[in-house]
């Protein structure tokens, strides 16, 4: 029983760091690009006029990379692990809408203008990172910043 919650333990503090390292590359690509390559990308779904498209561009890098850097140095944890689940939910709802009305998406925009692969495959890839932020939630917070201050504090 104790190395089932130590092996449950360990997998969580890895899903945490991986999948933080993961938002925070992806933020940066899209950070350091030009926004309107993401716009672009995001003007594919034919959900939001050019200016939310835009708009959306040039916060959500910076959301996703703030959030990955404080999911992965594990503060506020929980917080980062569910806001974390909404975007990828978020993210599998775009891609879902995309597919089920045949839309010609190039590039979902996940990684930058160029990071793409098959719908598909973006989404059994957001499947397996919902995974992570769940595992992480649940008992992500071991050696992180939060447990350091509810020692300490």
């Amino acid at each position: 029983m104790q190395n089932e919650r130590k092996v449950k333990t360990i997998l969580a503090v890895c899903s945490r760091i991986i999948l933080g390292g993961v938002f925070v590359y992806a933020g940066y690509l899209k950070a350091v690009s030009p926004a309107e390559e993401f716009a672009y990308a995001i003007e594919g779904y034919k959900i939001v006029p050019v200016w939310a498209a835009l708009w959306t561009a040039l916060t959500l890098p910076w959301l996703e990379l703030y959030l990955g850097l404080m999911f992965a140095t594990g503060l506020f944890t929980r917080f980062c692990a569910a806001g974390i689940g909404a975007l990828l939910l978020g993210f599998e709802v775009l891609l879902t809408q995309a597919w089920l009305r045949g839309l010609p998406v190039t590039s979902c925009g996940c990684f930058g203008a160029n990071g793409s692969s098959s719908l598909a495959g973006e989404f059994a890839q957001n499947i397996a990172l919902l995974v992570l932020a769940v595992l992480s939630f649940r008992h992500g917070a071991v050696f992180s910043l939060d447990s350091a201050v509810d020692r300490h504090g």
